[in-house]
């Protein structure tokens, strides 16, 4: 994460859901290294969070997207990192276009793999950004 002398950065982040699962992936970065996170990253100029959350998805899963919804936005500091960063979060809820369709590991140098888990069974640990959702009781599940 570079630090943009002052300037806040944007990041757009994908529940992906399927069934009762969510996919997470290890991060392998300075920033969270070896904790679990949702597959995203950063808003590119001119482009939609829609269009991000499916542009970044692809790139790191192979994986094609439906029925995407904003799910909530979140402020995060990034104080104790190797450069302090502040970054906006986008929160976005999709599914899998072809349920079938299985994840890839498209950036093994930022990644160490996807899996789907359960919400009542996540991987430990969390980046802290999802940690802190979770511990507040965030459900990124539709209600039925």
């Amino acid at each position: 994460m570079e630090n943009n002398n002052g300037a806040v950065e944007v990041a757009v982040v994908v529940f992906l859901l399927r069934g009762e699962k969510v996919l997470l992936g290890r991060r392998r970065s300075s920033v969270g290294h070896s904790t679990f996170s949702l597959p995203g990253g950063h808003l590119e100029f001119g482009e939609s969070f829609e269009e991000c959350a499916s542009r970044e998805l692809k790139e790191e899963t192979g994986l094609d997207i439906k029925q995407m919804e904003l799910l909530t936005v979140k402020n995060h500091l990034f104080l104790k990192e190797p450069e302090p960063a502040h970054y906006v979060t986008i929160f976005m809820r999709a599914v899998l276009a072809n349920p079938e369709q299985v994840p890839q590991n498209l950036e093994p140098h930022r990644c160490d793999g996807w899996e789907w888990y359960g919400w009542d069974n996540l991987p430990k640990p969390l980046f802290w950004p999802l940690e802190k959702m979770v511990q507040a009781g965030f459900n990124p599940f539709p209600i039925a």
